[in-house]
């Protein structure tokens, strides 16, 4: 079959238009702060590149404790909002797909077959000869398209938003992953805190309750008042009140563990244990750059690339939209044996343009609340690049106070402890009375508490930086323990 002038004239028409550059604004990434290794003093700004694509460990591997990593691998496997994440990163990726479909011509095929008398008593439409009554077959397939010639670029535009929109809702599912991870194991590290001060409570009351019955004999013997008896006692009831109120906060922190692993609260259990040995070593010079890892960053920047395409399809409004309408091959014949032959070809080109010529500022409006929506989506990431470099600088610091902290607090428990040992000693050789012993008991107690205190917040302020960091400071490297 030959080419007819119009369809080769379409054809190059499609080219030419489709080589034209897109309206709107070409996407240019933002800049965000390079910040200097410590975190110190101001920097320039240079573009971003976020890094969120990189490969990262699991990065809870690093505290070396195996009930975590099962909490953890459960979390990923089970957590409701997890998988809520993961299936509108599925809807959007559909959605991209949508949109990109409309870059190519849409194809349809369709057929029709009839069978229809007609009337011997219709209206004449010739004097000269009369009606007769006839039936006739109808046999037609066609193979039909249309297609939007993107001369403007519309279209492109409107694929480059959607595929941008798709980025984003990986980097927000990544994001809601990091979150839950990094919540779960701050909660678990809390609990953990809590058992090592429970058991301290637990040694203190049974320390007292050998104390108290010292106080018992001696007071029975007359060598202490009543008063004395009663102060012990005090003493005694108090740790055990305290004890019951860490029992109801381990509750709670078990029951949230079981939420976020995907587990019914009512029928989750862990045993009691102490925290890990030790932190993880932070490099002593985190780098500015890791910020870049951050998913909610990498998420914010993809915002503005999806808003930014987005002005150039309000813009296109203002121009005519050619459609390939109505085109279509085919063959129609009233003998099927002679429906695949060149008599019975059939076909169609046609062009149609369509301009709005006045909508009273619906387009102007249109382009309007596109560019505002990239101002926003501009200002959203800025601000979210400041507060990733707050919480990265907030952990830091913290951290550091923390380690200086649990220092000077191991020294002061080390003397408060020789201070209760010798005032045990006075007490039971009569030289100190029972109040300044309750007082150097409950001094000791607080300092250890304290102490166990700090070194849980060390954990869960460790598991802040990694999380301030995009999950990782090791840049790669294997965590140790993986």
């Amino acid at each position: 079959m030959r080419s007819s002038p119009a369809l080769l004239a379409g054809t190059m028409l499609l080219a030419t238009l489709s080589a034209c550059s897109a309206i709107g604004p070409d996407y240019q990434r933002p800049t965000m702060a390079d910040l200097p290794a410590n975190w110190q003093g101001t920097g320039s700004w240079q573009s971003a590149a976020p890094a969120d694509q990189q490969a990262k460990q699991a990065w809870w591997l690093q505290f070396g404790d195996a009930t975590l990593n099962q909490l953890e691998a459960d979390c990923i496997a089970s957590n409701a909002s997890l998988k809520l994440a993961l299936a509108r990163l599925q809807q959007a990726q559909a959605q991209a797909g949508i949109h990109a479909a409309a870059s190519l011509p849409t194809i349809s095929a369709g057929a029709s077959i009839s069978r229809s008398r007609i009337s011997a008593e219709r209206p004449l439409t010739n004097y000269q000869s009369t009606n007769s009554s006839t039936i006739q077959n109808d046999y037609k397939p066609t193979l039909n398209v249309s297609y939007e010639f993107d001369w403007l670029g519309r279209v492109r535009r409107d694929v480059e938003s959607a595929r941008a929109s798709a980025a984003q809702s990986q980097a927000d599912s990544e994001n809601v992953r990091l979150l839950l991870t990094a919540q779960l194991a701050s909660a678990y590290f809390q609990l953990r805190q809590l058992d090592e001060e429970s058991a301290l409570l637990q040694q203190s009351i049974a320390l007292q309750q050998k104390v108290l019955q010292l106080t018992e004999v001696r007071h029975r013997e007359g060598l202490d008042a009543a008063s004395a008896l009663a102060t012990q006692q005090a003493s005694l009831q108090a740790a055990q009140a305290q004890l019951s109120l860490l029992g109801n906060q381990r509750q709670q922190q078990q029951d949230l563990l079981a939420t976020l692993s995907g587990h019914p609260a009512s029928s989750f259990r862990l045993e009691t244990a102490t925290l890990p040995a030790t932190t993880p070593q932070i490099p002593p010079g985190v780098p500015a750059g890791l910020l870049q890892r951050r998913p909610d960053i990498a998420s914010a920047e993809r915002a503005m690339a999806a808003a930014n395409a987005q002005i150039g399809v309000a813009k296109a409004a203002w121009f005519p939209q050619l459609t390939l309408s109505p085109s279509y091959i085919g063959y129609e014949s009233a003998q099927l044996a002679r429906l695949v032959s060149a008599p019975a070809l059939v076909w169609s080109l046609g062009l149609q343009a369509g301009q709005t010529l006045f909508d009273n500022g619906k387009t102007r409006a249109g382009v309007n609340y596109a560019e505002a929506g990239y101002q926003a989506a501009a200002a959203s990431y800025r601000q979210t690049v400041l507060q990733a470099m707050q919480e990265t600088q907030d952990a830091l610091s913290t951290l550091q106070g923390l380690d200086q902290a649990s220092q000077q607090q191991g020294a002061a428990v080390s003397s408060q402890q020789r201070a209760y040992d010798i005032s045990l000693l006075r007490y039971r050789e009569g030289l100190d009375n029972a109040l300044t012993l309750a007082i150097n008991q409950q001094s000791l107690l607080a300092a250890r508490r304290l102490q166990s205190q700090l070194r849980g917040s060390q954990f869960v302020w460790s598991v802040n930086l990694l999380k301030a960091l995009g999950g990782d400071w090791l840049a790669g490297s294997e965590p140790a323990g993986s």
